[in-house]
């Protein structure tokens, strides 16, 4: 079996003066998974994320990066910070520079790598996110959809393992959740993690194959999307619905238990029983 590129072992973490935010948290992620995120506001997605990726130190447990422990020496921290990046559901809060090649280039130059290093990452992220003619453009001026593309460019720049994606779909129209969906496949096809923290369960099922639902600060589910919807009781403790799809199909054949959750699914499912 390949060896996980993150781990988190029976994590916990308390919020200063605050409640348990997440308890006893282990979870495993592979290269090239596509995992969707699930849960309520406050069950502990956001926080988990930021625990995957070294903004939060945890209060119990230990987090690996490819099987090495994750300390808060500055070496570690930086090497996790590259290899495990976080796109943030408002690209405004993540963007700081005054032009879209400066602000993919910030992290490179952070890395301390030469010029050239940072010039050929700067470019080639750019160009996997369809914006090398953005690149002296003020990010100010950029759509919504443009935007987020900066910020996915931004982690890109680090050649990361894994990028976690918050509320990816949030204030997008549905022409850039389209080109969204196209960007995280072609990431996906580069061997990288993707996981995407959401409420919106269509594109989840579109998305993932596997999914992580959270209630109350602990992981109560890990396994395929298909077996975590046919649930009943853990929908209705974690505040989910099925996707439109699937119950549309549960609608014309009740009794089955598990549904398609995508149009490409459902054509399949129905051409098989007409």
């Amino acid at each position: 079996m390949t060896e996980p590129i993150l781990q988190l072992e029976h994590i916990s973490y308390t919020y200063p003066d605050g409640p348990l935010a997440v308890e006893d948290l282990s979870v495993s992620i592979a290269k090239g998974e596509r995992v969707a995120v699930l849960g309520r506001n406050g069950a502990g997605k956001s926080t988990f994320f930021l625990l995957c990726n070294g903004i939060l130190e945890p209060s119990a447990g230990t987090v690996r990066c490819c099987g090495k422990p994750v300390t808060r020496n500055k070496k570690d921290l930086i090497e996790l910070h590259r290899r495990v990046g976080i796109v943030f559901q408002e690209a405004e809060n993540q963007i700081l520079a005054v032009t879209v090649e400066g602000e993919v280039s910030f992290g490179p130059m952070n890395l301390g790598l030469p010029l050239g290093e940072v010039e050929r990452r700067t470019a080639h992220a750019l160009d996997r996110m369809g914006l090398s003619e953005y690149g002296q453009r003020s990010p100010q001026y950029l759509s919504g959809g443009e935007k987020k593309r900066v910020t996915i460019a931004d982690i890109l720049a680090m050649e990361p393992d894994v990028i976690l994606l918050d509320e990816p779909t949030a204030s997008l129209d549905p022409e850039n959740v389209v080109l969204l969906e196209k960007t995280l496949d072609q990431l996906t096809a580069a061997g990288i993690a993707l996981l995407v923290s959401t409420h919106d369960v269509d594109f989840a099922a579109r998305f993932a194959r596997r999914g992580l639902v959270f209630s109350r600060g602990r992981l109560i589910a890990d396994g395929a999307l298909d077996s975590l919807f046919s649930r009943r009781e853990l929908l209705e403790e974690a505040g989910l619905r099925k996707p439109w799809i699937w119950q549309a199909a549960e609608t014309l054949r009740p009794g089955e238990g598990t549904y398609p959750m995508t149009m490409e699914q459902f054509a399949r499912w129905k051409e098989a029983r007409d």
